[in-house]
């Protein structure tokens, strides 16, 4: 006889496959078209079972965001890890967070039906997480004598509003990958201006 797993792994199992459904659907379908009979019936599950784990469709959502949003942080850690100057690595992690606007899945969970759904992304759970994340980059950056920043939290915000309302714009121009361009172009120049004279020259 097989031995029957434990509680907490049925339960992680099970929310895994509803959120694992939902993502497929939304990145495919988008919320407002998801259907919950369609993808409680594709992860094997009951709408009760849906409701248990999540509340309703607005809560799988929310975890399917954050999800995603974890899948990004690892991605931008990975990039800015390599990088043998602390500073290129930072720029290219803020960079590469506004391309990935132009990810079709990126794009219209986070970016699209996620605010029009969850409300003002600067009021999501994951926002402070990202803030602490850019401060104790900046913190070091300037300890390391690259950048001139007098108040690392205050300048962390500041880089965070400029990033989130770049990706919300590519997200919903008509056309993502020129506005991606000049976002992107104007953000360099931006970061720019916080080096260090001597580093600049």
């Amino acid at each position: 006889m097989m031995a029957r797993k434990p509680r907490s792994e049925m339960i992680a199992e099970t929310r895994a496959k509803l959120v694992a459904s939902a993502r497929k659907a939304f990145g495919t379908v988008g919320y407002a078209e998801a259907s919950m009979d369609d993808f409680t019936a594709e992860a094997g599950l009951t709408r009760g079972a849906l409701y248990h784990h999540f509340g309703d469709k607005k809560g799988l959502l929310k975890a399917v965001i954050m999800q995603i949003d974890a899948e990004m942080s690892c991605r931008l850690n990975e990039l800015s890890a390599k990088h043998p100057d602390p500073w290129q690595g930072f720029v290219d992690e803020c960079v590469a967070y506004i391309e990935m606007a132009l990810e079709p899945e990126i794009q219209r969970i986070m970016l699209q039906d996620g605010p029009a759904v969850l409300g003002d992304p600067f009021t999501w759970p994951n926002q402070p997480g990202c803030v602490r994340a850019l401060t104790a980059s900046l913190s070091r950056l300037a300890g390391e004598g690259l950048i001139d920043v007098e108040d690392p939290e205050a300048m962390a915000r500041m880089i965070n509003g400029a990033s989130l309302h770049a990706s919300l714009w590519i997200a919903n121009a008509e056309d993502p990958s020129a506005v991606s361009k000049r976002a992107v172009a104007a953000f360099k120049q931006m970061l720019e201006g916080l080096r260090t004279a001597r580093k600049r020259d």
